[in-house]
């Protein structure tokens, strides 16, 4: 029952992990407030990934509510055997918190490369990724970030909302992560055996 209570516990956590994760990838689409850079094009190719938005948030929103469900003590049973109801939901939970890894560890990935490359912003040559060279280095050399002119505080913006959704997705992951441990132990460690016992008549 403890271990029930806690995976739920795990499961509602993802839910304002998710919608965090939303929030932050759709700011990104307006530099201070501003809606004239998404509707010209002018933002960093990585925000168009829609690795907030979509994996990290309403696929992480997907997979929350679909284990909140599984861990629900008064979900159908598969079989006549309770075991095998249990093993199966297990399962189950498995494979989504699998998937949810995945989905998150996406937006974990594409915005590790948002924030290493930099914003596309206007310097003294015109539009361009003034950083993209510099291998993430320009991260802490604030020194240099004067070179984009356009759109003010577009590096502070980008390196402070990438950095949010690196760490909530990162969460996510280790959210989701524990969860297929804790599954698997239920599995290996006997708590629900996969194999059927037949007694002999």
């Amino acid at each position: 029952m403890g271990s029930r209570k806690c995976g739920g516990c795990l499961s509602g956590l993802l839910i304002p992990l998710a919608l965090w994760s939303i929030i932050v990838n759709i700011l990104l689409y307006f530099p201070n407030g501003q809606t004239s850079y998404a509707s010209s094009n002018k933002l960093t190719n990585y925000v168009w990934y829609f690795e907030g938005i979509c994996f990290s948030g309403v696929m992480m929103l997907i997979v929350a509510a679909v284990l909140l469900v599984l861990e629900n003590d008064n979900n159908c049973k598969c079989c006549q055997s309770e075991n095998c109801s249990k093993t199966y939901m297990t399962l189950l939970s498995m494979i989504f918190s699998s998937l949810g890894i995945a989905f998150s560890g996406y937006c974990l990935v594409i915005s590790a490369l948002g924030l290493v490359q930099g914003p596309y912003c206007r310097t003294l040559d015109g539009w361009e990724y003034a950083f993209e060279g510099t291998a993430g280095r320009f991260l802490t050399d604030s020194s240099i970030w004067i070179q984009c002119l356009e759109p003010a505080h577009v590096v502070e913006w980008n390196i402070i909302l990438f950095s949010i959704l690196i760490a909530l997705s990162g969460l996510q992951v280790i959210v989701c992560l524990i969860r297929v441990v804790t599954q698997l132990s239920k599995i290996l460690c006997g708590n629900y055996s996969v194999i059927i016992q037949v007694t002999d008549h």
